[in-house]
Order: C-alpha cells, then structure tokens, then sequence
C-alpha cells in the first residue's frame, strides 16, 4: 500500500479532528468536496490504489470515515471523467492516473494558491 505519507507531506499535518461540532462538520464537508483531488494528488505519486485504500488513506490523514459507496461513487465518476482508469490486479480493481488524470493534477496544483486564498477569505473574520 503506496498511502503511507511521508514526514513533511501536507495530508500528515492535519493530525486531529476540530473539536468544535460546526468546525467539525465544515471540515468534512471540505474533505469530501476536495475527495478527488485527494485521489489525484495520491495517485500523482506513481501508485495504484484500491477504493479499501482510498478508504484507509481518508480515515488515517482526515480521521473521517467514508462509506464505500461514497469511495467508489467518486471513482467511477472520476474513471468516466478519463481521470483515472481502474484495472484489474489479481482479486481487486486498482485504479491509476491517466494521461488527462496528470494533466487535471498539474492544472490543480498550478491553482493551489488561488484555491487557498478563496477558503482563506470565506472563512476570515
């Protein structure tokens, strides 16, 4: 299992759940939204992932469980988007990046800074 984030990666700082209940709700709510930029950013990484270990990969880094309905709804949408394409590997459908699934990736990450200056000014004060 490729998941494993290194020292330093920007999925291991978010180490606890916010103990507020709206915080709470708002936090999942954005790591649901941001579910397949997860999975582009882990799959980026050269690795071939099952939805189990997407599953995993969530709850370990965000401390939210996800239903596997939820894991593989986003997977087959991304997969008929051409992001991703799921093959088979012995008992189980791993999924990888696509030429388009790299492209979309290089396009999110050239827009980090925008995207984070947008959550930064909905939520100041």
């Amino acid at each position: 299992m490729g998941f494993h984030g290194k020292e330093g990666d920007v999925f291991n700082m978010i180490d606890k759940q916010p103990k507020n209940k709206a915080a709470r709700k708002l936090y999942e709510r954005l790591v649901k939204s941001f579910m397949d930029v997860i999975v582009l950013k882990e799959l980026g990484k050269g690795n071939s992932i099952c939805a189990h270990e997407i599953r995993a990969l969530i709850h370990k880094r965000f401390r939210i469980l996800l239903s596997s309905g939820t894991v593989y709804s986003l997977l087959y949408s991304m997969e008929r988007d051409g992001l991703i394409e799921g093959i088979i590997e012995g008992r189980k459908r791993v999924y990888r990046l696509t030429d388009k699934g790299k492209g979309t990736l290089e396009n999110i990450s050239e827009s980090s800074d925008e995207v984070t200056l947008l959550i930064k000014s909905i939520l100041e004060k």
